[in-house]
């Protein structure tokens, strides 16, 4: 699955001595939290994260929509008049508000890339349900910015008295400059902090400043939950479940051990972990409150000698209580996070909080009572409280510890166990694939007429069948000609297409399951593919190929590798407007970083034996079709016969293994090597999934892993 960079994506790794006689190519010894290159920044403030409000664009180009006019013709002229608009507005005056405009972000409060229903307060207010956007209304006005795969979708979904923000378009100022814009000097703008990065904020407090706007904080209420009121769905209470130590691969006391490690190494006494994705994998947990992930809403405090996890106590069944007990984790009410972060305050914790991830909320929290601290015993006094250094070197009371959660790079390094899980679980969804595909094929040549749904649906289907499924890991992207082209497309039944036999299909799917995390993506044609089809796709095939093949020196960035994947597609002037690679987690969210390969040369996160990527080159001609071939990969040591400079070099290892379609290579494109590429990969198909089939899957997987020759 393409993805993007995000808060969501960023990873870490601890691990004791653990290595197995059953994956020589992931033999390898490390410690479970690994040192930073560079010196930690104490006491000063994160630059890193994203813009405020950037929507990339996902699109393969420009994206066509309908004008509003052209969708709009039969409404009347004025604006329609919108209840839940309306009923905000009436709050901005009331006491303790008193706020100009109201932005109702897309993120819950720890960044989720995917939210629960009860948090999609955004989607709530506009009647927009695609899964990017900001809204943001003030008392005259209402706009939702949004990027091209939506732009259709939110004309159809906003009334008139909404105004669409094109993002990326000519002259469509982002939001921030629009407040400026629209709004007079002096005027409050209000956020609930608790869904904003307390970075992402920063930046929003910055450049309304210029217009003399004044961002206002509401802790204790968001307006959309107010009007929303009895008809806001429940939050989930689904029971937390652990995940059994023969996957997670090392225990939660030596997890916790290594990160106390790394507090201290840092002058921290306890760190803030607000990613939904680094509570589950620290404490080997995990849940089911957010579509496609299972995490849980929770935060997690680890102190040097204490942790407590704050969350909804309905969830914790007796299991997981034992669990917890046994490694020292105590728990607390989850809205009780921000007295808990006054306390650390007030007892003088040096705190490390991640300000890309964690929310202004909790750091403005923590900064308010270090404020307080200072002022009832001064900078100089004596603490009475507890005592967390006493070396000279470090001021007396609190103060901020600013830098990247060490949990994200940990959890990226897969240990022996997890790449266990992730290369079973890949083996029984390429099962569940062959099944599949046997079946589309068998459909298709008896003419059943089927829909871009339809189809998404029979996977799933396939897959649950499948030992230890729990749930898809996105949403399906099932696309049937110029849908192809879309690259977050998302087929909706009461508006996809049929499968038409005489186009390209593109499927980009995949799978949660108790052990692991699967994402591939296949394009076939089932009938007679034109030449340019076929080049096409042997030139995005050549481009994996070369990014499969690569061999790299330790340190290497992402960035660096992303042209291997582009090089056939740009010799004759093509590209594609996406990432080439993203990180997956193990029986975890789909998307992780802090790695990934893409031509955003902004990250300079080394790849690492034991990360796991996407390698996804892609191409896609508007309005007519959708290339795009997905595989993941381990990144593991190569042993070659040179090493320069006396540092390892590193290469990759195949987790996917299901058959690329050859009826659409141009075979005099591909060179020896690569045909040769190819067939030993099919050959690796064949051996490693044949045994999980019978009958006609089998026979089907037999047909499309023979060897190809060249005419």
């Amino acid at each position: 699955m393409h993805s993007l960079p995000s808060h969501a994506m960023r990873p870490l790794c601890l691990n004791p001595s653990l290595c197995s006689s059953r994956f020589p190519f992931f033999s390898f010894s490390i410690p479970i939290f690994h040192k930073f290159k560079n010196n930690p920044t104490i006491y000063k403030k994160s630059q890193k994260g994203p813009p405020f409000f950037s929507l990339r664009c996902c699109g393969s180009g420009s994206v066509t929509a309908k004008p509003s006019w052209e969708l709009r013709r039969n409404r009347a002229a004025v604006q329609e008049p919108d209840e839940k608009v309306d009923a905000l507005r009436q709050l901005f005056t009331k006491p303790g508000i008193g706020i100009d405009a109201y932005i109702i972000p897309s993120q819950d409060a720890h960044q989720s890339e995917f939210i629960a229903e009860c948090y999609m307060r955004r989607a709530y207010i506009s009647g927009f349900t695609g899964s990017a956007g900001t809204a943001i209304v003030t008392k005259d006005k209402a706009a939702l910015w949004t990027d091209g795969r939506y732009f259709l979708q939110a004309e159809k979904q906003l009334n008139t008295s909404w105004k669409l923000m094109r993002a990326g378009n000519f002259g469509v100022p982002q939001a921030s400059e629009w407040l400026n814009d629209v709004l007079a000097p002096g005027g409050r703008v209000g956020i609930d902090p608790f869904l904003f990065s307390y970075d992402a904020a920063e930046e929003l407090k910055e450049v309304i400043s210029k217009k003399n706007l004044e961002l206002v904080y509401l802790y204790d209420l968001n307006l959309v939950d107010e009007i929303w009121k009895e008809s806001r769905p429940k939050p989930p209470n689904k029971p937390i479940r652990v995940h059994d130590l023969k996957y997670a691969g090392i225990d939660v006391v030596s997890k916790l051990s290594s990160l106390r490690a790394e507090l201290v190494a840092a002058g921290s006494s306890a760190i803030v972990i607000s990613m939904l994705d680094e509570v589950a994998w620290l404490l080997n947990l995990r849940g089911s409150d957010v579509p496609h992930s299972p995490v849980m809403y929770a935060y997690l405090i680890v102190e040097v000698d204490a942790a407590k996890l704050f969350v909804d106590d309905s969830k914790v069944t007796s299991e997981v209580m034992y669990h917890l007990k046994k490694a020292g984790v105590d728990l607390r009410p989850y809205d009780s996070i921000l007295s808990e972060i006054r306390r650390l305050a007030a007892e003088g914790a040096h705190l490390w909080l991640d300000t890309s991830s964690v929310n202004a909320a909790i750091v403005e929290t923590y900064k308010a009572a270090c404020d307080k601290y200072l002022m009832n015993r001064g900078s100089r006094g004596k603490r009475k409280n507890k005592q967390y250094f006493e070396s000279d070197s470090l001021p007396v009371g609190p103060s901020g510890v600013y830098m990247q959660s060490p949990v994200s790079l940990a959890k990226a390094l897969k240990n022996p166990s997890e790449l266990e899980g992730m290369q079973n679980s890949h083996l029984r969804d390429a099962a569940a694939l062959a099944q599949f595909w046997c079946w589309l094929e068998e459909e298709i040549h008896k003419n059943v007429k089927l829909t871009e749904v339809d189809l998404a649906d029979k996977l799933l289907e396939f897959r649950s069948k499948q030992d230890g499924f729990l749930d898809t890991s996105f949403d399906t992207i099932s696309g049937s000609g110029a849908n192809g082209a879309i690259i977050h497309y998302t087929p909706e039944a009461e508006s996809c297409s049929v499968v038409d036999p005489n186009k390209l299909f593109l499927l980009d799917s995949g799978a949660q399951y108790v052990d692991g995390t699967t994402d591939i993506t296949r394009t076939v044609h089932f009938g007679e593919p034109t030449a340019r089809e076929k080049e096409c796709f042997t030139r995005v095939l050549k481009g994996h190929i070369a990014l499969d093949e690569a061999v790299f020196p330790e340190n290497t960035p992402g960035f660096v590798l992303d042209a291997f994947a582009r090089s056939a597609l740009w010799k004759i002037g093509l590209d594609y407007r996406h990432g080439t690679g993203h990180g997956v987690g193990a029986a975890l969210n789909v998307h992780e970083g802090p790695q990934s390969i893409s031509f955003r040369y902004g990250n300079m996160t080394p790849l690492q034996k034991g990360m796991i990527v996407s390698n996804e080159p892609g191409y896609y001609e508007d309005h007519a079709f959708g290339i795009r071939i997905e595989n993941l990969l381990c990144v593991q040591e190569i042993n070659t016969p040179n090493r320069y400079g006396g540092i390892e070099y590193l290469g990759f290892e195949k987790l996917t293994f299901f058959p690329i379609q050859t009826k659409l290579v141009d075979l005099s494109l591909l060179s020896i090597e690569e045909m040769q590429w190819l067939n030993s990969y099919h050959s690796q198909v064949w051996e490693k999934v044949s045994p999980l089939l019978e009958g006609s899957a089998r026979q089907w997987l037999w047909k499309n892993t023979r060897p190809i020759a060249k005419q």
